[in-house]
């Protein structure tokens, strides 16, 4: 099993409204990289943190699971979709996304002012100056640090 941390603004998509919708697919990925992890290496059963980002605190809200293998993400041929794509075709999509599951909200979010000053996730991707990705790996030690930190139920 591999573990991951997806990034995703509450106001736009929260960790309480994954636990409201129980899975939803994970769309709107418009970075190779990122897109390449849920393609190539993203299984069903890996577990996710669920970052909030650009919020107040910006951090790890709770946990979510892979909950299906990677599909074509339906909003690159919406026209009227922000994530619309015209180069991207049906036969060959250039995007793709996979299902999460909700697992756990945490009661109260991990600060990334949190997770900076835990010595025990330096090197963790998130933590390093520019990293932007939506979508990318975690370390099972360093997952099971933020678990921790969360006092969270899921165990890694």
């Amino acid at each position: 099993m591999n573990t991951w941390l997806m990034k995703s603004e509450p106001d736009v998509f929260s960790i309480d409204d994954l636990k409201r919708a129980k899975t939803t697919g994970w769309e709107g990925v418009r970075n190779y990289q990122a897109r390449n992890f849920m393609r190539d290496e993203m299984k069903p059963g890996d577990l996710v943190l669920f970052y909030h980002s650009n919020a107040e605190p910006s951090g790890v809200a709770g946990v979510a699971k892979v909950a299906g293998p990677p599909i074509p993400d339906p909003t690159q041929f919406d026209k009227k979709s922000e994530y619309y794509d015209a180069s991207s075709k049906p036969v060959a999509p250039t995007w793709l996304m996979v299902t999460v599951s909700f697992v756990e909200a945490f009661d109260a979010v991990v600060p990334l002012a949190t997770l900076k000053a835990e010595k025990a996730l330096a090197g963790m991707a998130l933590l390093q100056k520019g990293q932007r990705l939506s979508v990318q790996p975690v370390s099972r030690a360093h997952f099971a640090k933020v678990l921790s930190l969360a006092k969270a139920n899921t165990k890694v």
